[in-house]
């Protein structure tokens, strides 16, 4: 391909795709965007107009069966993932979905083997890993700088799932939505943690539900319950033996949003942020080596797949199609597919179940106290 055609199915203007992928698609010259679909044809007129796309349609069958579309990304609500990638996989598209791949572990293996069977190229909408201050942090972890990693710790806020939301986002606090603290931003970081450290070996999780109900500020203040945790601890090891904490609480802190340390014997990386998603912030990494007794800022690095004028949720997104556009070209596989997002979604699956287990399990504490 000279040029890939892109078609977004969920570009409507202010949405995810409209302030991530069309900017790093427009600033990308491997790419030409041309198609939106929406659910409503008011919408993707607008969004055409407002991003210069000639296709604009109402139904997802239309952009499918656009002749200059290559690339399909799907961009909407995870519960109408299964569909809609199930359909641009029968259309013989490269998929790239957002993440989650889908609402749990049986959906997200039947699109992974669904894709597999068909022989399409897949690409998941997991971007972190890409961040110039992460991929430095790789580097001086690969050159030794900081020794054998033997500890990590990172300790961030969701920014959302607070005790606030509007009717638009109520979904965020409903477990059987897709889109909650654990598997939009704990995971997004977890999977950045996972691609510098190692998966892990070892894991025990704790779930819990911290704040029972939201106020809809919108909706005259009412009520709704909260199903899904927004208290997410995560405690194990780490390939290579190096122990690991995660803990993401919902909300924002009055003290630090996101701040992640990597110990080594001979070295140690911070990376914080005022923003805890990791995937979208940008991120300050601060290092020490040696004799050194304190951290230092050090410069970011890693940016030559990312154009100058991007920033924001687009930088990330922008370094991911390059590395897809590289891929094609070469006939190379290195941008993350279904394939691992089903890993990912096994990793989620195993959080669950430790939970579930860790409340079944009364503690010797608790155990003791009705014995007396």
């Amino acid at each position: 391909m000279s040029t890939i055609g892109v078609g977004i199915i969920g570009g409507s203007p202010g949405g995810w795709a409209s302030i991530s992928h069309i900017p790093a698609l427009k600033a990308l010259p491997d790419y030409e965007l041309r198609a939106v679909s929406t659910s409503r044809l008011e919408s993707a007129q607008a969004a055409a107009k407002e991003f210069g796309v000639q296709g604009a349609y109402d139904h997802h069958a239309d952009l499918l069966a656009h002749p200059g579309v290559d690339v399909v990304v799907v961009a909407v609500k995870v519960p109408y993932h299964r569909e809609l990638i199930s359909a641009a996989i029968a259309a013989g598209k490269i998929v790239y979905a957002e993440w989650p791949l889908a609402l749990n572990l049986t959906e997200a293996t039947e699109l992974t083997q669904r894709a597999e069977a068909a022989g399409v190229r897949t690409v998941i909408g997991l971007q972190g890993r890409y961040h110039p201050g992460l991929r430095h942090a790789r580097q001086m972890i690969e050159e030794g700088r900081i020794g054998r990693v033997i500890g990590t710790t990172m300790v961030a806020s969701g920014m959302v799932w607070g005790p606030q939301t509007t009717k638009n986002h109520t979904y965020w606090f409903d477990n059987g939505q897709g889109a909650t603290l654990l598997t939009a931003a704990a995971l997004h970081a977890v999977d950045a943690l996972n691609v510098t450290l190692g998966e892990f070996e070892h894991l025990s999780a704790n779930l819990v539900v911290g704040r029972r109900e939201v106020t809809v500020t919108d909706d005259g203040g009412k009520a709704v319950p909260v199903t899904a945790p927004d208290q997410i601890s995560l405690i194990g090891t780490l390939e290579g033996g190096a122990a690991a904490s995660v803990f993401y609480r919902g909300g924002v802190s009055r003290g630090d949003n996101f701040r992640w340390e990597i110990n080594g014997t001979d070295g140690d990386i911070v990376v914080t942020a005022p923003w805890g998603n990791l995937q979208v912030t940008d991120l300050t990494v601060e290092a020490g080596f040696g004799e050194d007794t304190t951290v230092a800022p050090v410069p970011a690095e890693f940016t030559r797949d990312i154009p100058e004028a991007l920033s924001g949720p687009s930088r990330n997104v922008a370094a991911l199609y390059t590395n897809l556009a590289r891929d094609l070209g070469e006939g190379t596989h290195t941008v993350p597919d279904f394939t691992y997002a089903l890993r990912r979604h096994q990793f989620l699956d195993a959080v669950e179940q430790s939970s579930a287990e860790r409340v079944g399990t009364p503690s010797r504490t608790a155990q003791a106290q009705s014995l007396t």
